[in-house]
């Protein structure tokens, strides 16, 4: 809309987006050689995914790194060529596409400044890259299109319906308590900049209490200040817990706000301008130099600095100290307005889920319609907020999602294979003619060709009828009967007829037809086709029935793992699918896998082993835990599977130790024996510590280092059969030590 507005405003002559020249960069070109090479895909990924992901990363530096890389080269001629190759491509350019928000604007036809190409989409765009537009004499304009504000927007309408509140988001208060109240506790799922885990913990630790704290998180939340300890010393400067010294008087009012933290570009503007009389253009000049490390500009702006400060009567050598200290922290500085403007909508979407939650909520699922990942993500949040979610409703729903009191209703857009036509359909009925009274009257009421059987099985399966028919199963098994009656009714009213009955249903005087006297289908079935029809479970969850266990078993969850360093080991639990199974060169089976938990999905890759073993669980519907190694690429982040058990299984092995329970009176020598036996019949890694009641004295406990067992169900069985039901308890790692007994 923006870019329309300046075209229209401007002429559409004088405005063009600019182009952006991709390099091949190391993975990439890595990938794109070995494609010219008609290598196999699965090697070439393989060898591209061993280059570490880390920022700035190339060839040269991914061998120091990576002693495979070296070895595959050594060991394979064609691999050694692939890299001889790549290392002469590496860095040039690959292709030209169009920048994300740049623009161009001029006072006559861009063409008369730089030539012009038309992209992709037929947009016209400069030949030159930003850098180029700007020597060439135009400027440039970043217009950043922001989901958040339409989220907000889109939060108001809602709170308007609703509340009969009209907000006015430049009006809001910026010292709003429950506002940072929420920030403080890290509340901020859906919280514009301010919803990792990263910038979570920071929140949690600084405790935000001004607009200018959260100005200053955005600037501080980017890898310079974090590996520099600048985030660090902002916050013990904040909570008092260092002493704030300043080499100069003059320097306390532009660094007081920042604890003594040289964080904003403008703060070394206005550094220069009270320490040695910089204008505002060379101030200017003196950032840009800082910022981009220019030693020429640098050793020129130094003297000129130095030369001014003296002038004004600071020594020479305290002049050069705080330049130096300028330099290097104005390699991390940050544009103070950008920040705030950034700030400014975190603070408005931080507002808006401190106020009205709900309202908030709807907005935020409304604009993630598209992806199911993100939609799990925030019923989740939901559900820790106590908003119930309710599914889609041919009575209440409309296209996207609703606020019904505490509660938000899922809209019909959001439902697989219902078109915008079909929804038209169902809301133009309900306008006019009333609320929908069975699924007989509703398939009379619609028009067939746009709501078809494969859009009722999708609303029937979702519970779309559920306010009308509680009992999904008889909806269906009524569904043929429903649009035979329809269709003959049709066929009546085209020939001009109208026989008894429908004459009683057009005036609304004929009783419902009854549905067929059959059980609704069981929890799993159900929750299983609304996943079918909405890309996610809303009446519940399969793992709801696996609850304590995930909670003892896992290390991270398919949203937190993507967080994790690459080359970690997690344990996630979830339902396991196979996407893909493939033979590998060796002949040997290994598979791609889908895991999905509460929080959303994650790619599994299984090599032979882990696959082999883990066949047999992965034909049953039944919830695995698997244990992996994790691993990021560019778009994506995936589990290396080294395991995959059943909970069972898993609860088992990650048994950390066996409490064994025993009366010392009751434990003569053919007790101790049988003990011994049994041990010993199941050896294993776990210790078991033997704790012998001695009357009311107390106990003894007797760790037997010589005898570690293997904590299987055939164990405690044995042990429950000759000891008694409570004789064997199994304590879980990353659980408490009465997290449940095994026996």
């Amino acid at each position: 809309k923006v870019y329309d507005y300046v075209t229209q405003k401007n002429g559409k002559d004088r405005v063009s987006q600019i182009a952006t020249f991709g390099t091949m960069q190391a993975r990439g070109v890595v990938r794109d050689v070995g494609r010219a090479l008609a290598m196999p895909y699965n090697d070439v990924d393989r060898i591209a995914k061993l280059i570490p992901s880390a920022l700035g990363m190339d060839l040269n530096r991914a061998m120091q790194l990576e002693p495979r890389l070296v070895e595959l080269q050594r060991e394979n001629p064609q691999i050694r060529e692939l890299f001889e190759i790549a290392l002469s491509l590496e860095g040039l350019t690959r292709h030209a596409s169009t920048h994300a928000a740049g623009v161009v604007m001029a006072d006559k036809p861009i063409v008369e400044y730089v030539p012009l190409y038309i992209g992709q989409e037929g947009e016209t765009v400069t030949q030159y890259s930003m850098k180029y537009v700007e020597k060439a004499g135009l400027i440039k304009f970043d217009f950043l299109g922001l989901r958040n504000l339409t989220v907000i927007n889109d939060a108001i309408r809602l709170i308007r319906e609703n509340h009969g509140v009209e907000l006015d988001m430049d009006a809001l208060p910026l010292d709003d308590p429950d506002t940072y109240a929420l920030l403080g506790r890290a509340d901020t799922t859906g919280v514009f900049q301010l919803e990792s885990s990263g910038m979570r913990d920071i929140l949690v630790r600084l405790r935000p209490e001004h607009f200018s704290d959260i100005v200053a998180l955005v600037a501080l939340y980017r890898p310079g200040p974090l590996e520099s300890g600048m985030v660090e010393q902002f916050i013990q400067g904040k909570h008092g817990t260092i002493e704030i010294k300043y080499d100069l008087d003059i320097l306390k009012p532009i660094l007081e706000q920042t604890y003594g933290v040289i964080l904003y570009q403008e703060q070394v503007m206005k550094i220069a301008s009270a320490m040695a009389n910089y204008s505002l253009g060379e101030a200017d000049i003196l950032r840009r130099a800082m910022g981009k490390k220019i030693a020429e500009l640098m050793n020129a702006q130094r003297d000129r600095f130095v030369k001014g400060s003296v002038e004004n009567g600071i020594e020479a050598a305290k002049a050069n100290r705080i330049f130096d200290l300028m330099a290097k922290f104005a390699e991390y500085g940050f544009n103070k307005s950008h920040s705030a403007a950034y700030a400014l909508v975190a603070y408005q979407t931080a507002y808006l889920k401190s106020h009205y939650p709900v309202e908030f909520m709807a907005a935020l699922m409304n604009s993630f319609l598209s992806s199911s990942d993100q939609v799990v993500k925030l019923i989740n949040q939901c559900a820790q907020m106590d908003i119930r979610i309710l599914p889609p409703d041919v009575n209440e729903s409309g296209r996207t999602f609703l606020v019904v009191g505490r509660m938000i209703r899922f809209g019909l857009g959001a439902v697989k294979n219902v078109g915008e036509a079909a929804i038209e359909v169902i809301l133009k009925s309900r306008e006019e003619d009333g609320l929908f009274a069975s699924i007989h009257d509703f398939c009379e009421r619609i028009d067939s060709g746009k709501v078809n059987r494969r859009v009722l099985e999708q609303l029937i399966r979702c519970g779309a009828f559920d306010s009308v028919h509680p009992n999904r199963a008889q909806v269906m098994a009524a569904l043929d009967e429903a649009l035979d009656r329809a269709a003959a009714a049709q066929r009546d009213k085209q020939a001009g007829q109208m026989n008894l009955f429908n004459l009683l249903r057009a005036q609304k005087k004929a009783p419902l037809p009854s549905l067929p006297d059959i059980p609704d289908w069981d929890s799993r079935t159900r929750l299983q086709f609304e996943k079918d029809s909405l890309g996610f479970y809303i009446s519940g969850h399969p793992l709801d029935f696996y609850s304590e266990q995930i909670a003892s078993l896992c290390t991270a969850d398919t949203q937190s793992v993507r967080e994790k360093k690459e080359g970690a080991e997690a344990v996630l639990c979830g339902l396991v699918s196979i996407v893909k199974e493939i033979t590998t060169k060796r002949g040997d089976r290994m598979a791609f896998l889908n895991l999905e938990d509460r929080e959303g999905t994650i790619e599994v890759v299984a090599f032979a082993e882990p696959f082999t073993q883990a066949r047999p669980l992965l034909e049953k519907d039944e919830p695995l835990a698997v244990w992996g190694k994790v691993q990021h690429d560019e778009k994506s982040s995936k589990l290396l599977a080294n395991r995959i058990l059943s909970m069972e299984e898993a609860q088992l092995q990650s048994v950390d130790v066996v409490h064994l329970r025993m009366d010392a009176e009751k434990m003569d020598r053919d007790g101790l024996s049988r003990l011994r036996h049994l041990l010993m019949n199941h050896p294993g890694d776990c210790v078991a510590l033997l704790h012998l009641a001695v009357g009311d004295k107390g106990e003894a406990v007797l760790q037997l280092n010589k005898l570690p067992v293997n904590p299987s169900h055939a164990f405690f069985e044995d042990m429950r059969q000759y000891f008694g039901p409570d004789c064997a308890e199994a304590v879980y790692k990353n659980c408490h030590a009465d997290s449940g007994r095994a026996s």
